[in-house]
């Protein structure tokens, strides 16, 4: 694996310093360059647009309550351990593919434009954005990308063609991020998965809510620990 790269710094300051307690939205404008976003999830802030489907303005976010999953959380019911059973779990073989399908304009709610897709590539081509995929044979039937900074994991979108796929890429992720978490939290570093927002099928597989502020004191932290294997 290709160490990062990182990019140039972004001319823009993101900060958090006027964001109210259950706000949501917390700037708009600036850019999608790495560096933009780079320093965004180091500040617990991500983008997607303010119109619909991702068009218009481009909104600044940092959800209060976030969305997180503690990697000793995850449900993994019967159903599911069977489909983990018959899909292969598959890392960065199809990254732009992954963020096409979390694109489909079939699926409700899609907010990834063309030019998100393409500032994402373009940090999965400095090594900073990753896909974790579902395999059923020669297929890809879904998967999963975001960003991995140390030991955070910001999750940004998923999609499945089959029963279970985005699942079973979750339970890869996870399977990822904690191969040697007892050796991180021995040298007191951290892990998490960033999912954004918690919904009620997202907490059927453990995710829960955090304050803001919870979010943002544990964020320098898992920023300092040490990335998965896979991607050093």
């Amino acid at each position: 694996m290709t160490p990062s790269v990182e990019p140039p710094p972004s001319p823009w300051h993101l900060t958090l310093d006027g964001a109210e307690p259950g706000e949501d939205v917390v700037g708009v404008g600036a850019d999608l360059s790495p560096g933009t976003l780079l320093a965004a999830y180091r500040t617990g802030i991500f983008p997607m647009g303010l119109g619909e489907g991702g068009r218009g303005p481009l909104g600044w976010w940092s959800p209060d309550p976030r969305g997180v999953l503690e990697l000793g959380d995850l449900r993994v019911s019967r159903s599911l351990r069977r489909s983990c059973r018959r899909l292969e779990v598959r890392v960065d073989t199809a990254f732009d593919e992954v963020v096409a399908g979390c694109a489909d304009p079939s699926r409700s709610g899609r907010w990834i434009t063309p030019a998100v897709a393409r500032a994402y590539s373009e940090l999965h081509g400095l090594g900073w954005a990753h896909s974790v995929e579902a395999w059923d044979g020669g297929d890809l039937v879904g998967g999963l990308y975001g960003i991995a900074v140390g030991g955070l994991f910001a999750g940004e979108s998923m999609f499945h063609r089959t029963t279970d796929a985005s699942k079973v890429a979750l339970v890869g992720l996870v399977d990822l991020l904690a191969a040697d978490l007892d050796d991180v939290r021995a040298s007191g570093g951290d892990r998490l998965v960033d999912v954004q927002w918690s919904t009620a099928h997202l907490a059927g597989l453990g995710i829960t809510e955090v304050p803001r502020a919870a979010y943002l004191a544990r964020l320098p932290r898992l920023l300092r620990s040490p990335l998965p294997a896979v991607w050093r």
